[in-house]
């Protein structure tokens, strides 16, 4: 036992420096009630086998890296499960093909273009994601990130997209769109036929050696079947609403945009180390306006600073990021929000600005939050405490007809349950129960113990102590 404690503190103490005593629990883990008498006492095996069982479900159904979040340190990127490999080519003659619907992994190395292949008709937008996870170890520089683009056979670019790390240099996922959208008047990259999507580092000279580690999604959109406005909205509510009040109710954070947390209106609380991204996603129906805050609490020690510290984006179903904002931290409570966006609205496709355009589609919006791992140098490796605050406004409105289905189906739909005002704090159906194990705050090391507990009373009952 206590051999197993001391290993299980020292990987959880991070980086190779003396650990910053833990903050106490914001909640007491809830004493294990027995309802119904005992009969007998279960043999020492069967006890814990049932305790490993329940841990590893547990765990199972936590966000993310169970193992990480046992140990105490920041867990990684979590690829989705359905994730197929696929090599990404050096020319556009062996390029690989991307399904829509489908998500991948590859690798980037650290200098040359890879290349994708896409077969597009002139029924369907076609959009594609590129997230690319650098290793926790590398060091990066502000203008280090990926850019992505789209181009038909003949080189001529669809569009062009990158994501830097900006001025933390921290590294994390960091992701970038590229699209091919049918328009009204355009004469480029409307013909049917083949089409190529490249990732590169945007500075390879000065990025990390080692290769990263690659998540690629490709959607389509079907057209919708009447012809509606060609222009964006001009004219919408662009003042930030008050605050939302009230406690917050513990939430944890995915660990990637498959294994996002799924959250409503309302304030959400959990804890984040420095270097880790939380992944949140909010359904945001036709006609509605996202506003989200992320606030981080205060250290200890409030002698240092850190550069852009906390940062919050938003990205919309496809992925593509709509909207950024980051903040540094001196030690005391410090919060960062979104810039006021628009409705989501079909015609918004068609403004000039990157945050309007982007909020072109209902469904799923990701809410990523990120603390720089140069927090730690000052401040300790925490965690520290982050409460993510949501608010929906307007009234959903029906969308565009579409002409078809799109892939994947639904990505542009929100569930009936979804649909109108979301009430404070309110939880979707989809994750209950992930709800009654955060709520209560049981993490994988309370589940353990509790487990001795019962295999210490056991064992008592047996040698008749009291």
């Amino acid at each position: 036992m206590g051999r197993w404690c001391t290993a299980w503190g020292r990987a959880g103490s991070g980086r190779d420096r003396p650990p910053t005593p833990a903050r106490p629990a914001s909640a007491p883990t809830p004493a294990l009630t027995r309802r119904t008498p005992v009969r007998g006492t279960p043999g020492r095996p069967a006890v814990v086998t049932a305790v490993l069982t329940l841990t590893a479900a547990l765990t199972a159904a936590l966000p993310g890296d169970g193992a990480a979040l046992a140990a105490g340190v920041p867990a990684g990127y979590a690829f989705a499960e359905d994730a197929r490999r696929i090599e990404g080519a050096s020319g556009t003659s062996d390029a690989a093909p991307l399904e829509p619907g489908a998500t991948y992994r590859s690798s980037l190395p650290r200098s040359g273009t890879l290349y994708y292949r896409l077969e597009l008709d002139t029924a369907l937008d076609t959009y594609v994601s590129v997230t690319a996870v650098p290793g926790p170890g590398g060091e990066v520089t502000a203008v280090d990130g990926i850019r992505v683009s789209v181009q038909d056979a003949d080189g001529g670019s669809c569009s062009s997209d990158s994501a830097t790390f900006g001025a933390a240099h921290s590294p994390r996922p960091v992701t970038a769109w590229g699209m091919r959208e049918i328009a009204p008047g355009a004469t480029r990259c409307q013909e049917p036929g083949t089409y190529y999507v490249t990732v590169e580092r945007s500075r390879p000279q000065d990025s990390p050696p080692e290769a990263w580690d690659l998540e690629l999604t490709a959607v389509t959109e079907p057209r919708a079947k009447q012809t509606g406005a060609t222009t964006a909205p001009e004219a919408w509510n662009s003042a930030s609403p008050e605050p939302l009040t009230g406690r917050p109710e513990r939430r944890p954070g995915g660990n990637g945009f498959a294994h996002a947390t799924t959250v409503g209106q309302g304030a959400w609380r959990d804890d984040i180390r420095p270097g880790q991204t939380l992944y949140y996603k909010v359904p945001v129906d036709w006609g509605r306006q996202l506003y989200a805050t992320a606030e981080l609490g205060g250290s200890g020690d409030q002698s240092g600073y850190a550069t852009s510290a906390l940062r919050l984006a938003l990205h919309n179903p496809v992925r593509g990021e709509a909207d950024d904002a980051a903040k540094g931290y001196t030690g005391r409570r410090t919060t960062v929000g979104l810039a006021p966006l628009p409705p989501v609205a079909h015609a918004n496709r068609y403004a000039t600005g990157r945050q309007t355009s982007a909020m072109r589609f209902a469904g799923a919006h990701y809410l990523v939050v990120h603390l720089a791992a140069q927090v730690a140098d000052d401040f300790g490796e925490g965690p520290f405490a982050l409460t993510l605050r949501v608010r929906l406004e307007g009234t959903a409105q029906a969308g565009p007809q579409y002409a078809g289905e799109s892939e994947p189906k639904g990505v542009f739909e929100v569930p009936d349950r979804g649909r109108g005002a979301a009430p404070e704090n309110g939880a979707t159906s989809d994750d209950l129960a992930m709800k009654a194990v955060a709520v209560g705050g049981i993490g994988t090391g309370s589940l353990l113990l509790m487990g001795l507990g019962v295999w210490t009373a056991a064992a008592r009952r047996r040698t008749g102590t009291t």
